[in-house]
């Protein structure tokens, strides 16, 4: 559908915030006949943050159906004779971003089921056909010998929990030790280090959690502070390598389920054997299901492991999670050409977190694909359904203005600090009539003002919003 001339020039919140110094892409479009109701530089390419996860959403929907599943399997090399497996027991990943802890316990129990008693070879983490991926973003990087957090983890083809070790914190008796132990496993595969004293009842806790790596040792898991009895807390701290960690946790699952593993733990990157056979397989969250995390809870190991699912389609491996985001750039060219309204030269993406502040994008390209999702009736169910309403949204800041934006509004926010400030909204409006907008802002900091503060975008965009809402 083509999109007639603008009923209104601006946006007059955020024109005032452009004024001041800010970077401003917006506009919203009547979905119901076309027409664009008001733009502001709408052509403008700025950094979109986590609003990539948009993008990455509809390419995937556009690309598998709403229920396609990713697997992850165990394979035995070598002769199986009287449940040994001679050779090696080979863990493959099919790009399931959504693998958790518990899965393993589903493999262990199948192999279990099947008679397997030992392994005489070692466990191999095949993560063909994504290969071995490189640390692209500040964060990955950082993660690689030392992290605190969660969102942080290098993305893998086999990666348990987001690429995290997931450990589980108890109290003991007052004045002893916390117990530390992982969420599925009973001994973590990796040293822990401190100790998180168990205080009393009505004590505030200080627990802290960190990992390390250490040459020679791998990832290593420090502890300290306190908890008050009665307490308990499950934590998770991005791996180094989740390939190789996932399979350390696979193994150590494998042992306390009674099946002996031989030899080491390792990790390839190349095609998977042809004489390994099956022995045990779990499908992953289906693809709708991954969306409304990925969207939801802004999670960019979904989002960065989905792009390079996407981008091997065809049989092509990309080197790079930037040669993955050229396949997301080029969707957003082909959906601006189907609109006649493209662009000379595909827009800049090179991840699908957004975690990359050289993603470049306009509001007028990102409610392209807004707007070609909505008429896609089989794609729509799934890809609407991911976005939050802010009445129910999970971060506080997007639970606060009028009725109308609480409850007529679905949306996906994206922000970040560094290199300078990012505040994106983008989503529907649910029309009065019972009609629907299509709309994008993106809030970029500028040479001469490098950071604008969130509560200020938010503020800018609401008031836009609520000026919408009122009219339609």
């Amino acid at each position: 559908m083509g999109l007639s001339l603008p009923a209104f020039a601006d946006w007059q919140a955020l024109g005032a915030l452009e004024r001041s110094g800010a970077r401003i892409t917006a506009n919203a479009v009547d979905l119901d006949s076309g027409n664009i109701i008001q733009q502001l530089n709408a052509d403008d390419r700025l950094s979109p943050a986590s609003l990539t996860k948009m993008v990455v959403a509809a390419a995937a929907l556009d690309t598998w159906a709403a229920d396609k599943t990713f697997q992850t399997r165990l394979l035995g090399t070598g002769s199986l004779k009287n449940g040994v497996i001679s050779g090696n027991l080979i863990m493959s990943g099919g790009g399931d971003a959504t693998l958790e802890h518990q899965a393993l316990w589903k493999l262990a129990v199948q192999l279990k089921a099947a008679g397997i008693t030992s392994v005489n070879g070692g466990l191999i983490v095949n993560t063909s056909p994504l290969g071995e991926m490189k640390c692209e973003t500040q964060d990955r990087c950082d993660a690689m010998t030392r992290s605190a957090t969660a969102y942080n983890a290098p993305i893998a083809a086999v990666g348990v929990d987001f690429g995290n070790w997931c450990i589980d914190v108890r109290a003991a008796e007052v004045g002893a030790d916390a117990i530390v132990v992982g969420c599925s496993v009973a001994q973590l595969p990796v040293p822990v280090q401190g100790n998180i004293k168990t205080t009393k009842a009505n004590v505030r806790s200080t627990l802290w959690v960190e990992r390390f790596t250490e040459p020679g040792i791998g990832d290593v898991i420090r502890v300290g502070g306190t908890m008050p009895a009665g307490s308990g807390q499950s934590v998770y701290r991005a791996m180094s390598d989740p390939a190789l960690g996932t399979g350390l946790l696979m193994a150590e699952t494998l042992r306390e389920i009674g099946i002996a593993m031989n030899g080491p733990v390792s990790v390839s990157h190349a095609a998977l054997q042809k004489d390994a056979y099956v022995m045990a397989a779990v499908d992953g969250l289906s693809l709708k299901e991954q969306l409304g995390r990925m969207l939801r809870f802004s999670n960019n190991y979904i989002a960065d492991v989905l792009t390079l699912n996407i981008a091997t389609v065809g049989n092509q491996t990309p080197e790079t999670l930037a040669d993955a985001g050229t396949t997301l750039s080029n969707y957003i060219a082909r959906v601006q050409k189907n609109g006649k309204r493209a662009k000379v030269s595909p827009p800049r993406i090179y991840s699908g977190s957004g975690l990359t502040p050289e993603n470049e994008f306009s509001a007028d390209e990102l409610t392209a694909v807004l707007a070609n999702q909505y008429y896609n009736t089989r794609n729509f169910p799934a890809f609407y359904g991911g976005l939050v309403v802010p009445r129910q949204a999970p971060f506080a800041f997007l639970r606060l203005g009028s009725a109308a934006w609480l409850d007529r509004v679905a949306l996906k926010t994206g922000t970040m600090n560094e290199p300078y400030s990012v505040c994106g909204v983008s989503g529907y409006i649910r029309k009065k009539n019972g009609g629907w907008i299509a709309f994008t802002t993106i809030v970029n900091g500028s040479p001469r003002v490098k950071k604008v503060p969130l509560y200020k975008a938010m503020e800018a965009i609401r008031a836009d919003i609520d000026d919408l809402l009122e009219r339609y």
